[in-house]
């Protein structure tokens, strides 16, 4: 469902992501773990087609980013550390805005409920954003990627600033889309969510994937232990 062949990007002479071949099927979530200025956002950002590659392809479900844009867009859902909602709006009003960009258009109750899906109370669907704290922002990031059916999530830093409950309320949307098929590619800073959420991790470092490996033959510890060692390396 997202693939990259030879991807890779360079600016101004300095290269931001070495050559990388991924592969991401229907129902994993891969990890990507990595200090600042490793090249998870970057990986991101090309799969979302803001910037260009210097080599090699993205493709979602198949379509090359840079080529299909559009019909790549439809397949995915992308949820960047600070969702960009209108303040001004409810909860309900931004999912029936941005859904209605993507050409959805739904009733109020199906609305509420892609919404009670996500996680997001009634009585929260109807205030106004701008109260809104950063996992609740989120649950609405999400139920606009279930009322897309997207079958591919981006996701960069999706729990930093969240505290423990609503990072845990997260993961566990995040297994449930991925149950129903999504394909989740998520860069984070964060171990324990990683091992506790992701199918497999990658480590990256100065725009190498250094390593990949399954969470299920991995304990907590082994995780720490393997980052700490190639980040010293």
């Amino acid at each position: 469902m997202l693939e990259a062949n030879a991807l890779s990007k360079s600016y101004n002479g300095t290269t931001a992501l070495h050559p990388l071949d991924l592969r991401i099927e229907p129902g994993e979530i891969f990890c990507l773990l990595g200090a600042n200025g490793a090249g998870k956002t970057t990986t991101i950002n090309l799969f979302l087609n803001f910037i260009p590659p210097s080599s090699g392809t993205a493709k979602i479900g198949g379509l090359d980013v840079v080529q299909q844009p559009l019909e790549s867009k439809r397949l995915l859902a992308y949820i960047p550390e600070q969702v960009m909602l209108y303040k001004n709006l409810t909860g309900i009003e931004n999912l029936e805005y941005f859904t209605s960009l993507a050409g959805g258009r739904h009733s109020k109750a199906e609305l509420m409920g892609f919404l009670e899906e996500a996680g997001l109370a009634r009585t929260e669907a109807d205030k106004r954003v701008g109260a809104y704290s950063k996992g609740m922002r989120q649950k609405v990031g999400i139920a606009i990627a279930i009322a897309k059916k997207a079958r591919a999530l981006l996701l960069d830093e999706p729990t930093s600033g969240l505290d423990p409950k609503a990072s845990n309320e997260f993961s566990e949307l995040l297994k449930k889309l991925s149950g129903s098929g999504a394909a989740i590619l998520m860069a984070t800073h964060d171990l324990f969510r990683a091992k506790e959420t992701g199918t497999r991790v990658g480590i990256m470092k100065h725009g190498h994937l250094v390593a990949r490996y399954s969470t299920s033959e991995l304990g907590h510890a082994d995780l720490e232990r393997i980052y700490l060692e190639h980040m010293h390396d």
